[in-house]
């Protein structure tokens, strides 16, 4: 056991996790655990359910059976204020950084402070906020550039930014390191566990890169048909002599 799961202290609650689309069965009884302060990788071939996955715990799919808790609450049985509220202490970053091209970098970061009026109050002055996230991701001189002026890993890091201006408890990470090249991915992996450090956060991070897993993980879960089919620390994992869990690794 880590320091964090002796500490005891869950964010995120999943039991028996199922999802099927058709005769596609994607989640067939997952279950997770996730601990204030942790980061947890999950590792999955295309198609076993990692996406899937935090898509049903954030509300953007329905999964079929099973349980979800988040912060104590059980997803299911909020109303749609209240998860909207519990939302607010979840950030996504995107696969894709999600940001919108037609708002400069400040714009994209006032847009959730805006929508989440209940946490902040109505900001007169959004300013001091916005300055604190890009200077979190090291861009504070970038508030006034269009998303086509960035680059690749330019656009990760401000969709982080956006991510951190609503102080989340927990942050889901959908493959934060594909498409960028070696030397961008290890600064944004960094960048994850000083985050991690600075606002003790609690993330799921979905990835297929083996050194994002090496550097960030406190923990690891590998997703096989739908199912943890093994967990463990990255050092615990990357030695195992199971077939199925070697593969990962090669």
């Amino acid at each position: 056991m880590n320091k964090f799961q002796l500490a005891g202290k869950k964010v995120v609650e999943i039991r028996d996790l199922k999802k099927s689309y058709g005769n596609n069965h994607v989640m067939n009884g997952f279950n997770m655990d996730l601990y204030e302060g942790e980061n947890l990788v999950i590792m999955g071939k295309s198609g076993s359910g990692k996406s899937v996955m935090i898509k049903c715990l954030i509300g953007l799919e329905e999964h079929d059976s099973g349980t979800i808790l988040v912060m104590g609450q059980n997803i299911e049985e909020l109303d749609q204020e209240e998860f909207n509220e519990l939302r607010t202490e979840v950030g996504f970053l995107f696969q894709g950084s999600a940001l919108y091209d037609s708002m400069t970098v400040r714009e994209n970061l006032e847009f959730p402070l805006r929508r989440h009026t209940k946490k902040f109050g109505e900001l007169k002055d959004t300013t001091p906020l916005v300055t604190e996230a890009l200077k979190s991701v090291g861009l504070e001189h970038t508030m006034r550039l269009m998303p086509n002026e960035l680059s690749g890993g330019m656009k990760r890091r401000i969709a982080l930014a956006r991510t951190l201006i609503l102080r989340p408890k927990i942050i889901l990470y959908d493959e934060p390191t594909t498409g960028l090249d070696p030397i961008t991915s290890k600064e944004i992996v960094l960048l994850m566990k000083s985050i991690q450090t600075e606002y003790n956060t609690s993330s799921i991070i979905i990835t297929h890169d083996v050194d994002c897993a090496r550097v960030i993980s406190d923990r690891m879960i590998l997703l096989v048909d739908g199912i943890n089919y093994a967990e463990g620390t990255f050092e615990e994992l990357y030695v195992s002599e199971d077939p199925k869990v070697k593969a990962f690794f090669k």
